[in-house]
């Protein structure tokens, strides 16, 4: 687990298999973003047998290898997509490209889990949309900063226990080291990455909708800029947007790339959760200046104060769920309609941002 580096940040979690051994095979294509490693550990730890990988650059291969040695390196896609062993094929494509990957490997008959975003136009999301429509199969997407967080998978059994009662908002922030010399060129492309808001502003909203019960909701309003970025034009490092869910419920969330050199993790991610009946404030990667430890859940309510350390108490229970559901067709892990609805409204707050251009 790289603290410091948000594109290689892979946690691990206490494994908890669902299947046998050698029973459901995954494989790995496009090994663009470091997310690839947190996708592949969370899938082996829920019992899924890596069996290849493939991507153009010989070398990232090779360092998958390194990390997953019974992987096989196989000289094409083909190879994965003309595999019938292969169930589900996980995946971190350059943004602006996953979207065709996946209608891809869809086509031939696999289940697709791709890292975020998942689009970048809206134009990508209404073909995808077809292609799930017409191959049944699904189109997950790794949401990591719910789904890979100990502490957001605690808030959200609380929220389902009624412990704050119904959640009328949510506040998120998202910083990120921006790390540049590590950063490769396609990162500073605008038509590559889809925007700040496109890009990690979708952690937030999809956090929104699912800690809320939404099943859509309003862009109020949005904004994007570039602050201290400027050798990098086509970067925006700031965004934020605010919406309303269907319910009444509202968001707002502010996401950039302006962590300092100083903090002991790549980014100091917070979600503050106001219920009717009580608040949920998850810091979850540092308490800063007080604990390098993530994963801190403080709770209030009726019954009182609580700060509770989840970090190796709850796992990650998506990724067997998301196995369980490829298997038996079910929707437990994340419906198609929440994972394209999240899509969708990160993609309408980036097209309808504001853009700042701050005084030089």
């Amino acid at each position: 687990m790289n603290r410091n580096d948000g594109m290689n940040y892979a946690p691990k979690g206490k494994p908890k298999r669902v299947v046998e051994e050698d029973t459901f095979h995954f494989a790995a294509i496009a090994l663009d973003h470091g997310h690839i490693y947190g996708m592949c550990q969370g899938l082996v730890d829920a019992g899924a047998t890596l069996t290849k990988v493939y991507d153009p650059d010989p070398e990232k291969m090779k360092a998958l290898k390194s990390k997953f040695p019974s992987v096989e390196c196989v000289t094409s896609e083909a190879d994965i997509l003309e595999d019938p062993t292969i169930q589900l094929v996980a995946a971190a494509a350059i943004p602006s490209e996953r979207s065709s990957l996946g209608n891809r490997v869809m086509k031939h008959g696999k289940d697709y889990f791709t890292d975020k975003t998942p689009f970048t136009s809206l134009g990508q999301l209404e073909e995808t949309k077809k292609v799930v429509q017409d191959t049944k199969q699904k189109y997950m997407v790794y949401y990591s900063e719910r789904l890979h967080v100990e502490s957001a998978v605690y808030a959200g059994q609380l929220v389902e226990e009624g412990a704050i009662g119904d959640v009328i908002q949510v506040t998120g922030f998202g910083p990120h080291r921006l790390n540049a010399p590590s950063r490769p060129d396609w990162f500073f492309k605008r038509d590559k990455y889809g925007g700040i808001l496109c890009d990690i502003g979708s952690h937030q909203i999809e956090q929104f909708l699912y800690y809320t019960g939404n099943s859509d909701a309003t862009i109020l309003h949005s904004k994007v800029g570039n602050y201290t970025s400027k050798q990098y034009p086509e970067l925006e490092d700031y965004g934020d947007a605010t919406l309303v869910g269907e319910n009444g419920a509202t968001h707002f969330f502010r996401v950039d790339w302006h962590t300092p050199d100083g903090l002991g993790v790549w980014g100091d991610g917070r979600l503050f959760l106001t219920g009717t009946k009580g608040t949920i404030e998850i810091r979850k990667y540092i308490d800063v200046a007080k604990d390098t430890r993530g994963d801190h859940v403080y709770l209030v309510n009726d019954d009182g104060e609580q700060h509770l350390h989840v970090s190796g108490e709850v796992g990650f229970p998506f990724f067997g769920e998301l196995i369980l559901d490829c298997i038996h067709r079910t929707e437990n892990a994340m419906t198609q309609a929440h994972a394209f609805k999240a899509a969708e409204l990160c993609l309408l707050a980036q097209e309808q941002a504001e853009i700042i251009h701050p005084s030089e």
